[in-house]
């Protein structure tokens, strides 16, 4: 073999071989070629069956396992000979050479390949006898019957794995022979069989092993579990199957069996649906009752339930088309056939892959296949139903689901990737919305694939003047025009509201508040035709928003919205011109008035006759009335005019006490709201407006177009627009005023707060016991029976007792998750309390130094003994520290004394007994010498917790002896002649030596316990009042104590509770640190490592102290050990935002599941006996009972959906070698992904997509457990969606809680779980809630002052803000938080998100819409919360703002949010739009605020109007117009929306932290942050409703402590905030020059403070905020990175990261639409006001105002550009040409220096104008600039393309050089630099850190 070949061979063996997963269950390293079979060969699971044998017999017999490689070649070759398939070349060619190697290896010779069978064989029976395969069940069995637990995995761990490997290779060995020969001896043919039977339970299974039985998982010995397996078997009913069906031997044929023959269904999608079956019905059957065991049955009852439910949807789509449902009588249909239609049903939903978002659909699909169904169980014989069946069998997918999926994508294809208009084509909603008419009928049984329904649209042209497709099918009922309009279309009763409220005041103010005059009422009455106008734009808005589905949508929706248009033109124009006309009639003198009077008829009857059915149609306590009247046509009609009916969103009404509730919210805002503005918006205004009306001709400055003739229109205008913005905005700021307040309320009532400090856990601890008795512990039965039930002691010893294991677990999570140290997990952990002394045992970290405070108490007192008794007792803990060490004491010395030893001690304590009983302790005994007793006692304790040696035996009698001396001379005061006897005795046995000659050393655990925990007692001196000191675990006890005394549900026992499923949607993301990423160093020199130490770092000394290291160890030490270092890498990897982590939180559900079922282990006939028994609180061992885990499995499921598991698989990525690692490590733990798998047909390579479910087997790989095919590409629409979908088939449960991969849990939160399951079924209003809203910690606040900002942001809103839109608003959706689902509802319903291109970006909130249209209902709880990550970065916030704020765009345009608008009831609605959409349109109205203000003041002092009429404002001392034109925007409104965040902090942290956070996040400039948060939302979601262009976006979820390159901020922010923020401070600067403001300098700095200080926060926040902003070195590093970036071309392929060319084409790239770009010319004219306003004022024109003045400033432009397109000619013409370039250039230059100079010197022009005249063309070619940018295609058709792109770069350079200037300035001095370390990382320092270590850099690593 050449040296080539070898080393090539080398390298494929150590590709294949490499090490992937770390250890297998066994310890051992996992390698070899298994595991990485190509996906097109893994339909043949042989193959990698087959090499994981090989690789574990390889050292035993290297020719055997050659055979099997050899074996599994030829399985491959015969799968793929021409190895076509996606790796199968690389697969075959490593594989060979893996066997070459074998052969290299062997002895000399050539090998006899007729002897492999024989060596086969021979290995076989070799291999049994080696393993002892005879013994190994029956040791395993006996194990688990004894129940002996030893080591982490225990014993019995190590058996079964043994055990299921050593099976597992015979099974493969077996397999092989046999398909290598048919000639196997009879003996070992059985002995195979034998073996093969013992490996059922090998056959992968997910939670029940259905097909495959085994002892080992207790889960199929539960009654209800057997009762729901029997439910399903073959009735009598069914038709026979044919002979040939394949069932598998270890179970009996079920009704499922038949619905897979019948329709073709994949054997795995049945085997899932199966186990789906079963568990719901064998849950429901837990909630009624537990079956009997003898006999285990379903109940009708539970079927009942889970048919209900399941079928729901259905049975409703069924009566709204008005269609009869496939069985003629629900009574009539049994219990079998109940639970054969749901099985139906989840055969189809689960089989469905897409089409799993069109529920109707499927109701559509479920009612014909049942039809179908019931034709065929007439027949005798069962029959393959003619719907699924074709040429090639039969199968469900191909006939039913993929025709439909076909179409889809074909649409889903034409949406350009989301660039197309939403219009052009259908989405999800479409195609389900075409469900909601009987016109689907049409599509018939099987497919009319004819339809136009299925009619595939042409593909999108290119052409952008052509880029509609051909022939396609229109929208369905609703299209998404991208249009700001959809605001008033959705919200339009708002608008119309708000407008008729503000024309209202304005009467009146108007009026002088003159109500009573003929004249108020004539105007008044004008809001008539207002409300009659508004309608009809209504209903315009209804026909243009139509457009598009006007083919497709149903006769009558398109009848009605024409009649409403025709309806309301009528209306509009009859009562406008009634209005009219009656007025002029009404003004003339004497008139009659008969036209006004009719007018004040029409109108009267119509508003009553419009409020009279807003109150039937809105008000819910007369739905019921209105439902009954719909039985009248004219009221059908009326109703149906009014309201649009769809299949969702009928019945959106509450109870009434909810309605009033949400109505009174609502009166108080409104009342709030319109008071300030006609007291402080509207009347002051009156006056100044009457003034510049009536104002007779003022003198402008430039050229007056418009309000010259038109009483100043203009200047009226921009008074009263900030004032109209202002008035549009100001009710988003009540609410948000209000919803503090009563969410503060709220949440004082539910009782957050109360325990806010470790000092309030230590006082109240000794209620905690009762209070989670009464909430978390499931409620117990009346307990008079008990024989201690009459002493209070008891039952408080009782409670503690079944408290202490929940408290002791949790402190021992602390403890490994390295918050606590040992010492302190030793004085938070808390006794049994099972033991005989009578009274509680506290935790010692309540009684720590209580002894000697009571000591000293004792000792200097003088008082008597109920006065010393009294002192001691004020302090509660120390009480129980004496009456402990009192009662400790006794119980001790009397188990280790024996004879006359127990004598005294008995002697000695009835002594003390009555001298307590006489008041005379401190008569008869000397407590002064209190101090020696205990140092005696501390003396014999110290010795008797060490283990018994000869030595310490002596010791312990001295000690004693000492005490008996010290107690008897030294102690006792009493007289002792009454018990002389006694004493003498004693004294005799002292001086004999026979006193204590021998102790009974302790030897029970419990004995052992006490000695200790008094030992400990007696020598904790220092204080533990602050303890824990790590703060957060401070903040989880402190929650978890207070959550105790909330108002929760009681607990069900654990066998009775809900189940539900755990869903994680991960993509991509960092699943574990590798040690390189660890110790990587960034630019600064600073490792992740590194980093986490200084953050953490008393974590980092508890974890080196977990795995027995030093604390000062060094990092490096512990790369020795390979365990350490998989230590380290999960210890770094809890502290950031990796799957890791939240694996490891949602993993505690199932921990505190097995320990509640542990501790509940018990028959419900003799509850009290078995919870009193001295094991009721034992939970050694717990995590390794079978019957915990299999309860726990029962109830509870974990799903991570990791899209592309089976791609990194492939291509070997560290994330699914990760993936494998945590399922080894999580039993429980399953991974869904999508197998993109390439298989041969006909000589092509075809892709198939696979959805598979798989967990960790015992090799340290991952096993199949279920492999679904689908149709095609699941991702038709957005990714997350749709990753979730093809998973939660796999999902189990009556709940599903979704968890994004940066989430966190607790164990003590945890233990709430089944409390907030409840929930389910408590009252929460008129409707059962869907979704549980869920509490969240965000986690992330301590890593730098932004994250802390962002941190309260966020917790403002998922706390106080989630409780108030809950309760009372009933308006809470579902915001990608933690919260719990009801899964059946849902996945009945369309799933738990949308995922249609684009408009469900953000897929979250979705959910709530859909569920809230559905007849859902949304509750929020508080009680129990989940951790959360969070972006801390700057960039990474605002990339993630974005995103939310383009997600909200996308919203706006939606039918979810105008279905809502239209059909909430008023206040409902109004709670719904400013907490959704109107939320980010008042922040973009913010914004817009400031331009309307600052435009009018420029158009004020630009056209002279504004010095005009403060000059006459003096003259006539008009005070009222001053005030408005100075002072009308000092309302600011950014301290306002901070109360929510402030009343939160008091709630929950106390009026003095809340103003400390308030004052240090104002300190560190949060301010300036929230500003620019500002500016981030008003930008995106203004684009994204202009333009579109709204995508994921990942933001990334690591720790930001590096430096941000200025080039990157710049290209981040450019267009979204430098830009506006320099047109402001262009507008500011306008302003300053040329207004007029008699306050002089303090005037205009109160008028423009807020909007210099948004200004600048726009400009500069981006370099405040970032680390090493300010550092010389990185600014001169940054300023030549982005001169690189700004001058480099690029070309093809290059990235916006590396060229501003390409960056600009992307930053263009929104700009697709005609009407985009007619928008975007638009906005841009008003940068030509400037130059219009300038001209006019300088000194060169004098007072001429004519358009010449302007005609020639625009020649001296053109001018200016012509210089300029000279001066940046391109160079790269001809060499001959450069010398003439460069005269010609010279020659301008000299040209324009001499004629300037020529112009200032000989005409009137200025230095000031010159300036001036910069000012002026600035923005004018910017204005140029974005609508040249906007008409990019016809600026290229021109050839202009070029200069507008150099005229951008100019653009571009001087604004970033403006920015970059007062960086380099402030860099100069080294103060700023540490003054803003200091500011960003405030947080770390008060934590005693040096963050200056991380950001300094110079290799911090080394030195450490």
């Amino acid at each position: 073999m050449s040296r080539v070949e070898d080393l090539w061979e080398r390298l494929v063996r150590a590709a294949l071989r490499r090490e992937r997963t770390g250890k297998d269950a066994l310890g051992q390293p996992v390698s070899g070629i298994a595991g990485y079979v190509p996906s097109s060969l893994a339909n043949n699971r042989d193959i990698d069956a087959i090499l994981r044998a090989a690789d574990e017999i390889q050292e035993e017999d290297p020719n055997v396992s050659r055979i099997l490689c050899e074996h599994a070649y030829s399985l491959a070759q015969n799968l793929d000979p021409n190895s076509e398939g996606r790796g199968v070349l690389q697969f075959k060619t490593g594989l060979m050479s893996v066997i070459k190697q074998k052969l290299a290896k062997r002895e000399v010779g050539t090998i006899d390949r007729s002897q492999d069978i024989t060596r086969l064989q021979e290995f076989y029976k070799r291999y049994r006898e080696k393993n002892s395969v005879d013994k190994l069940r029956e040791e395993e069995m006996l194990l688990r019957e004894s129940g002996v637990f030893s080591g982490r995995l225990g014993e019995l761990e190590r058996k079964t794995v043994k055990r299921k490997r050593v099976f597992a290779t015979l099974k493969v060995l077996g397999m092989v022979l046999e398909q290598l020969t048919q000639e196997i001896p009879e003996e070992l043919k059985q002995v195979i069989d034998s073996d093969a039977a013992m490996t059922d339970d090998l056959v992968a299974y997910n939670i029940v092993p259905l097909d495959a039985p085994t002892v080992a998982n207790a889960i199929v010995s539960f009654p209800e579990v057997q009762a729901a397996v029997s439910a399903l078997k073959y009735f009598g009913d069914l038709p026979r199957l044919p002979e040939d069906f394949p069932i598998p031997p270890s179970r009996n044929i079920d009704m499922l069996d038949f619905l897979h023959f019948v329709f073709g269904f994949q054997k795995d999608n049945v085997s899932n649906q199966r186990e789906h079956i079963v568990l719901l019905l064998a849950n429901e059957q837990s909630r009624l009752g537990i079956p009997d065991e003898n006999e285990p049955k379903l109940g009708e009852a539970a079927v009942q339930r889970v048919f209900m439910k399941s079928l729901d949807n259905y049975i409703k789509w069924c009566d709204y088309l008005c269609i009869q449902p496939v069985w003629s009588s629900l009574e009539a249909v049994g219990k079998e056939k109940k639970i054969l239609f749901v099985s139906l049903y989840l055969l189809i939903w689960g089989e469905a892959a897409n089409i799993r978002f069109l529920p109707e659909c499927l109701c559509y699909i479920f009612h014909h296949m049942a039809r179908e169904m019931d034709e065929i169980l007439r027949q005798q014989t069962a029959q393959p139903a003619n719907s699924c069946t074709s040429e090639n069998g039969v199968s469900f997918l191909d006939q039913v689901i993929t025709p439909l999926y076909g179409v889809v994508a074909a649409e889903a294809a034409n949406n350009d990737n989301g660039r197309a208009p939403h219009s052009a084509w259908r989405n999800y909603d479409d195609f389900n919305e075409y469900f909601w008419s009987l016109h689907c009928f049409e599509l018939s049984w099987p497919w009319r694939k004819s339809s136009s329904f299925f009619l595939k649209p042409a593909p999108r042209s290119k052409n952008l003047l052509n880029p509609g497709g051909g022939k396609r099918r229109g929208k369905t009922s609703f299209v998404e025009h991208r249009s700001f309009l959809h605001l008033y279309h959705s919200f339009h009763r708002l608008w119309i509201f708000l407008v008729m409220m503000f024309q209202g005041l304005a009467i009146i103010g108007f009026n002088d508040e003159n109500i009573n005059s003929r004249k108020f009422l004539r105007e008044v009455l004008s809001l008539g035709p207002t409300y009659v106008v508004m309608k009809f734009f209504e209903s315009v808005l209804d026909v243009l928003m139509m457009y598009g589905a006007y083919s497709t949508s149903r006769r009558l929706a398109v009848s009605r919205i024409f009649l409403r248009f025709i309806w309301f033109s009528f209306a509009s124009v009859f009562i406008t011109f009634l209005y009219v006309k009656g007025v002029q009639e009404d003004s003339k003198p004497n008139a009659r008035s008969i036209i006004f009077r009719l007018y004040v008829i029409v109108i009267g009857i119509y508003a009553g006759f419009q409020f009279f059915l807003s109150f039937l149609m809105r008000i819910p306590a007369c739905h019921r009335l209105t439902n009954q009247c719909d039985r009248w046509p004219l009221m059908r009609f009326i109703h149906w005019m009014r309201e649009e009916r769809y299949y969702v969103g009928r019945g959106l009404y509450e109870r009434s006490t909810d309605f009033i509730k949400y109505m009174l919210f609502w009166l108080v805002i409104l009342s709030g709201k319109f008071s300030f503005a006609y007291f402080l918006q509207i009347k002051p205004l009156v006056k100044p407006t009457r003034y510049i009306v009536d104002m007779d001709a003022v003198e402008y400055s430039w050229h007056d177009f418009v309000s010259r003739n038109n009483h100043h229109a203009l200047a009226v205008a921009s008074l009263w627009a900030p004032v109209i913005a202002i008035y549009l905005l100001d009710i988003y700021i009540f609410c948000t005023l209000m919803s503090a307040v009563y969410g503060f309320l709220l949440g004082a009532r539910d009782r957050l707060g109360e325990i806010r400090s470790v000092e309030a856990v230590h006082t109240r601890f000794k209620e905690f016991p009762q209070a989670f008795m009464y909430t978390l512990h499931f409620p117990r039965p009346n307990r008079t029976s008990h024989p201690s039930s009459g002493q209070a002691v008891e039952e408080k010893k009782f409670v503690a007792a079944r408290f202490s294991p929940f408290w002791n677990e949790i402190i021992k999570n602390l403890r490994e998750e390295d918050y606590i140290t040992n010492l302190e997990m030793e004085l938070l952990l808390m006794p049994k309390n099972s033991g005989s002394l009578p009274l509680v045992q506290w935790p010692l970290f309540l009684l720590a130094s209580k002894i000697f405070y009571a000591k000293d108490i004792a000792v200097e007192s003088r008082d008597s003994q109920d006065e010393l008794w009294e002192r001691i007792s004020r302090d509660e803990y120390m009480k129980y520290a004496v009456e402990e060490f009192y009662h400790t004491l006794k119980f001790i010395l009397t188990e280790t004394l024996e004879a006359e030893g127990r004598m005294w001690v008995e002697r000695i304590y009835d002594d003390i007994n009555v001298s307590v009983e006489k008041r005379s302790i401190h008569v008869d005994f000397q407590l002064t010498k209190l101090p020696l007793v205990i140092s005696r006692v501390t003396a014999l304790m110290g010795v008797l917790k060490e283990a018994e040696t000869p030595v310490l035996q002596k010791g312990a009698v001295q000690a004693v002896q000492d005490l008996y001396d010290v107690v008897r001379h030294d102690v006792l005061s009493i007289n002792m002649r009454e018990n002389y006897e006694t004493w003498n005795l004693l004294s005799k046995a002292r001086t004999e030596g026979r006193l204590f000659s021998k102790l009974k050393w302790p030897k029970d655990a419990e004995l052992k316990a006490q000695v200790k925990r008094l030992h400990s007692l007696l020598t904790i001196k220092d204080s533990a009042s602050n303890i824990p000191r790590n703060l957060e675990a401070r903040r989880r006890l402190e929650f978890f104590t207070n959550s105790l005394f909330m108002d929760m549900p009681p607990a069900k026992p654990a066998r009775e509770m809900l189940s539900f499923c755990v869903f994680t949607p991960y993509y991509s993301e960092i699943v574990l640190y590798s040690m390189d990423e660890l110790l990587k160093k960034n630019e600064d020199g600073i490792s992740i490592l590194f980093y986490l130490q200084k953050i953490y770092p008393d974590e980092w000394k508890n974890f080196l102290s977990r795995i027995g290291r030093d604390e000062n160890s060094q990092d490096t030490e512990l790369f020795d050990s390979p365990s350490d270092i998989l230590e380290l890498r999960f210890w770094a990897s809890y502290r950031a935002q990796t799957l890791a982590r939240t694996v490891r939180g949602m993993m505690y559900y199932r921990k505190a599941l097995m320990l509640q079922a542990y501790l509940e282990r018990m028959t419900s006939g003799d509850t009290e006996a078995a919870l009193s028994s001295l094991d009721a609180t034992d939970t050694q061992g717990f995590e390794l009972s079978r019957e915990a885990r299999a309860h726990a499995d029962l109830k509870f499921t974990y799903v991570v959906t990791s899209q592309i598991y089976g791609k990194q698989k492939e291509d070997q990525k560290p994330e699914a070698a990760d993936i494998a690692l945590l399922m080894q490590r999580n039993e429980a733990l399953r991974v869904a992904f999508i197998d993109d798998v390439e298989t041969l047909k006909d000589g092509k390579v075809h892709r198939e997509f696979y959805s598979k479910l798989v967990k960790g087997d015992i090799n340290g790989k991952d096993k199949e457990i279920y492999s679904i095919k689908l149709p095609g590409n699941p991702k038709l629409g957005e990714g997350k969606p749709e990753n979730q979908n093809h998973a939660v088939i796999f999902t189990r449960g009556n709940a599903i809680q979704t968890i994004d991969m940066n989430q966190d849990n607790y164990f003590e939160e945890a233990l709430k779980m089944r409390n907030l399951l409840e929930e389910f079924h408590a009252d929460h209003g008129i409707r059962p809630p869907t979704i549980l809203g869920v509490r969240e910690h965000v986690f992330t606040g301590s890593v730098s002052s932004l994250a802390s900002f962002m941190s309260s942001q966020e917790t403002s809103f998922v706390t106080l803000g989630q409780r108030v839109l809950a309760n009372p608003l009933k308006c809470r959706m579902h915001y990608g938080h933690p919260d719990v689902f009801d899964r059946v509802f849902h996945i009945t319903r369309g799933g738990i998100s949308k995922a249609s291109r684009v408009i469900n970006i953000s897929e979250d909130i979705y959910a709530g819409f859909n569920t809230t249209l559905r007849q859902g209902n949304v509750t929020h709880h508080e009680y129990i919360q989940v951790g959360k990550g969070r972006d801390v970065g700057l960039n990474q916030i605002a990339v993630f703002e974005g995103k939310v704020a383009g997600g909200n765009g996308e919203q706006v345009l939606s039918r979810d949010v105008y279905r809502l608008g239209q059909l909430f009831d008023f206040f409902r609605m109004m709670s719904f739009y400013f907490t959704t959409v109107g939320y980010y349109f008042c922040t973009m109205l913010t914004v817009l605020t400031v331009y309307a203000f600052l435009y009018g003041k420029t158009y004020l002092a630009l056209s002279g109007v504004g010095e005009e009429l403060q000059v006459r404002a003096q003259v006539t001392e008009n005070t009222a117009l001053t005030a408005a034109l100075n002072t009308q925007f000092l309302f600011q409104i950014g301290i306002f929306t901070a109360v929510p965040m402030v009343l939160g902090i008091i709630l929950e942290q106390g009026f003095l932290a809340a103003v400390v956070n308030f004052i240090t996040m104002q300190l560190q400039l949060c301010s300036v942050f929230f500003t620019f948060s500002l500016g981030t939302r008003t930008h995106y979601f203004g684009r994204t409703i202009l333009h579109g262009g709204a995508r994921y976006q990942a933001t990334g979820r690591g720790f930001v402590v590096r430096h941000i390159k200025f080039s990157e901020n710049y290209r981040l922010y450019s267009r979204s905030h430098f830009v506006k923020g320099l047109e402001v401070v262009l507008l500011l600067i306008v302003y300053i020059a040329y207004g007029y403001n008699e306050g002089g300098t303090l005037g205009y700095i109160l008028l423009s403070i807020s909007s210099w200080f948004m200004a600048l926060s726009w400009l500069f926040a981006p370099y405040l905020f970032n680390p090493s902003g300010f550092e010389w070195q990185k600014v001169v590093e940054d300023f030549r990175d982005w001169t690189n970036w700004l001058f480099y071309r690029g070309g093809i392929g290059v990235k916006g990261e590396e060229s501003w060319e390409a960056w600009w084409d992307e930053e263009l790239s929104h700009i697709r639409t005609f009407s985009g770009r007619i928008a975007e010319t638009i906005l841009s004219l008003r940068f030509f006001i400037f130059q219009y306003g300038i001209v006019y004022k300088l000194n060169i024109q004098g007072s001429d105002t004519s358009l010449t003045v302007y005609g020639l400033s625009w020649v001296v432009f053109a001018v200016l550009i012509l210089l300029f397109k000279v001066f940046t000619f391109s160079q790269k013409i001809s060499v001959n040409f450069q010398l003439l370039l460069r005269f010609i250039q010279g020659l301008s230059l000299l040209v324009a220096l001499a004629g300037l100079s020529v112009a200032v010197a000989i005409t009137k022009l200025s230095i000031p104008d010159v300036f001036a005249c910069i000012l002026a063309f600035v923005p004018t070619g910017w204005g140029i600039l974005c609508i040249a940018s906007a008409w990019k295609p016809l600026m290229k058709k021109l050839g202009l393309w070029k200069s507008v792109r150099s005229i951008a770069r100019l653009y571009d350079a001087g604004m970033g050089m403006l920015i970059f200037i007062p960086i380099a300035m402030f860099s100069w001095f080294p103060f700023i630099s540490t003054f803003q370390t200091r500011l960003m990382f405030n947080q770390a320092f008060s934590r005693g850190l040096e963050i200056s270590l991380i950001l300094a850099g110079n290799n911090p690593n080394t030195e450490m």
